[in-house]
């Protein structure tokens, strides 16, 4: 199968790779319709997270079911199925609570990497949710999205407690921004500050739902959000970074007593004990538990109540993984759709 590779920062290869086999009896082999570059891929990508050994790269996929491991009983041959990027049993207590990411069994679900014609995924019966039938073409992208960037900014949104009579914040304009936007408006939210200073960004905000935008960063863009919110703040702030400054941005745009939920995949974030201690804010988020929302948001998805796909922007052949690479390092591309 064609697969991609990461060798080194910014040395991104599509290779002939050998096909995932069966492992263990709880996996199982899916043929991929369409996967993805996630903002996340880019860390690696920079230098910024090492790699020491090349690296199999993709976590974000849809697909049809070829083959099941003996004891895989969910999930059947030719079904179309959506996943999440941590492969769960969904049976453990962690997991019935809704924090299937800290799953008792929980592994990474890609271990043979969804940028690929072919993928593993083990823990199948707890990590694939099965469609009733083949969706229609045109909901690739949407279901593609709820496999990791819309579970994740709809988590960032239910951590922040986004709902009806709240003001929420949003900082960062990549996927998971916009699709917490969304997410928050889907949750009942009065007003959406859509933090941003890309046109093309700001302009799918408002359209998923943001009622403000904010262009200014940091000290200036949390003096903003202050001014729209009588000096007080927002009661929701969900944080889609993942940087010291984002989360502290994330932390003083809050009002005492709010909530932030910060689902940006966090590289070298250190808070004092006094920022926090004198912030008075409630605090939750981290890896997203996206199979607790993936039944709701297939279903949202097919019913046509929502569209999250039109965060992809750039549609690549999956031989040009590299092309979508630099697209979205050089901010050409919000999310690059790559069909394999």
């Amino acid at each position: 199968m064609l697969g991609t590779v990461l060798h080194a920062p910014g040395d991104v290869r599509v290779e002939q790779r050998r096909d995932p086999q069966i492992v263990a009896p709880t996996d199982a082999i899916l043929r991929l319709t369409a996967t993805c570059v996630c903002g996340s891929d880019l860390w690696p990508y920079r230098g910024i997270e090492k790699i020491t050994r090349p690296r199999p790269m993709g976590h974000e996929y849809v697909g049809v079911v070829e083959e099941v491991g003996a004891e895989v009983r969910g999930v059947a041959p030719g079904q179309f199925v959506v996943g999440s990027f941590i492969a769960s049993d969904n049976t453990c207590e962690i997991c019935r609570s809704g924090y299937q990411t800290h799953c008792v069994r929980s592994e990474f679900a890609t271990p043979t990497g969804a940028q690929a014609q072919y993928v593993r995924i083990p823990l199948a019966d707890g990590t694939l949710v099965a469609t009733c039938d083949a969706p229609d073409p045109d909901l690739l992208p949407s279901l593609l999205a709820a496999s990791d960037v819309l579970g994740t900014g709809w988590f960032g949104a239910v951590a922040a407690q986004a709902g009806p009579g709240r003001t929420v914040a949003v900082v960062g304009d990549g996927a998971v921004g916009l699709l917490g936007v969304l997410a928050a408006r889907q949750l009942g939210a009065d007003r959406i500050i859509a933090m941003s200073r890309h046109p093309d960004r700001q302009k799918l905000a408002l359209e998923y739902g943001a009622t403000d935008i904010v262009a200014e960063r940091g000290d200036d863009g949390v003096a903003r959000i202050k001014d729209l919110t009588d000096g007080l703040g927002a009661h929701s702030v969900v944080e889609a970074v993942g940087t010291r400054e984002s989360l502290i941005q994330a932390i003083r745009a809050a009002r005492a007593g709010g909530h932030v939920g910060y689902v940006g995949v966090a590289h070298d974030v250190r808070l004092t004990g006094m920022e926090l201690f004198q912030s008075g804010v409630h605090l939750h988020g981290g890896l997203a538990p996206v199979r607790r929302f993936l039944p709701d948001l297939i279903d949202r998805i097919l019913r046509r109540e929502i569209d999250p796909g039109r965060v992809f922007d750039l549609t690549l052949p999956l031989r040009r993984a590299a092309d979508g690479y630099r697209a979205m390092d050089e901010r050409r591309a919000i999310k690059v759709l790559l069909q394999p």
